[in-house]
């Protein structure tokens, strides 16, 4: 068992080490606004939300796919998760997540992520009033993650994406890959994580509408009018993103507990900020949660988040739970997120 755990300490100190090692690398190849795939970004889970987004050490859901895929493995139990939020400009952003607990020591998961723009009328200079057919576009991406228990203290996990964006006849899609760990102290439980999200291939844009004929000589009036030619799609990266966090349990008793969670976030598209979030429960059956986005960007338009949680235990150990957050996002509608929550 030592001789297991000083493996599963150097392991970790070897991930940390990678962790900064590309952190510095992104830092030095910056593309502030120039990648795709942004509804990746987008916070996932009402608890998480309402605790400002700092839950890469705090997440004790099935959100954990999400924020860190190295933390479900303690989670202990299995959870079926279903999320709804009305996002920016009237699209909706939905989040499916199942996570199982195989033996105590491993864990996989699966998770659907979409975003909904909606469709709308298709309009032409010449038909001006509806062509009588309607565009739509959305994002989507389908995730697959396993998590082990190294030891008692210390998990590893992954997560590989298949990502998609669409509209209309066109679309990209690629894949990616989320690494994390969650190492939890013998300081008082204080937990630390770790995680590395939407590390992968670049999106392309592709599809019929891209077509269009051709005369390459029109002064020649011999030239085939007919040649059929093919827009060029520039290729955008993915949104790369590291956080490390930390949270801790400053009271524990039978009836009350009280968490205090910090996450700081460096993406490659945007400035570094830290998160900042809280909770109070009450006998594991009802929860308080407040927190703060995206300190220290002077652009951002999120920042103070609220939330509440209810859990109902049921007979054979499973649970019921119903969470909201809500998100103040500045000139923009304010957020709201509900989720429901099966554990088993």
């Amino acid at each position: 068992m030592k001789s297991l755990r000083r493996r599963s300490v150097r392991f970790g100190l070897f991930a940390a080490t990678l962790w900064i090692i590309l952190a510095g690398t992104a830092s030095s190849q910056s593309k502030v606004g120039t990648t795709a795939a942004q509804f990746l970004g987008i916070a996932v889970g009402p608890r998480a939300i309402a605790m400002g987004g700092a839950s890469v050490a705090s997440s004790e859901d099935v959100s954990s796919l999400y924020w860190n895929p190295g933390a479900f493995a303690q989670a202990g139990k299995s959870q079926l998760m279903f999320t709804n939020t009305q996002w920016l400009v009237g699209t909706k952003f939905r989040w499916l997540g199942l996570m199982y607990n195989l033996d105590g020591s491993n864990a996989v998961g699966v998770s659907l992520t979409q975003l909904d723009y909606g469709d709308d009328e298709v309009t032409t200079t010449t038909s001006p009033e509806g062509t009588g057919l309607r565009w739509s576009a959305q994002d989507i991406a389908i995730a697959i993650s396993y998590a082990r228990l190294l030891t008692d203290k210390f998990s590893l996990g992954g997560t590989a994406k298949y990502v998609s964006q669409s509209i209309w006849n066109e679309s990209a899609s690629s894949f990616t890959f989320d690494l994390g760990l969650l190492y939890v102290t013998e300081f008082s439980g204080l937990r630390l994580g770790m995680s590395m999200s939407n590390f992968g291939g670049d999106l392309t844009m592709d599809g019929q509408d891209l077509y269009y004929r051709v005369d390459i000589d029109p002064n020649n009036p011999g030239g085939n009018k007919t040649l059929v030619a093919k827009l060029k799609t520039d290729a955008w990266p993915m949104p790369l993103l590291f956080r490390v966090g930390v949270a801790m349990d400053i009271v524990k008793t039978s009836e009350v507990r009280l968490t205090l969670a910090g996450d700081a976030q460096h993406p490659i598209d945007n400035v570094e900020t830290v998160n900042l979030g809280s909770e109070v429960g009450w006998h594991d059956m009802l929860f308080l949660r407040a927190g703060y986005m995206s300190l220290f960007d002077p652009n951002s338009e999120e920042g103070i988040t609220l939330g509440a949680g209810l859990k109902y235990s049921l007979e054979g150990g499973g649970s019921l739970e119903l969470n909201y957050a809500f998100n103040k996002f500045g000139v923009f509608d304010n957020i709201n997120t509900i989720g429901l929550a099966i554990g088993f």
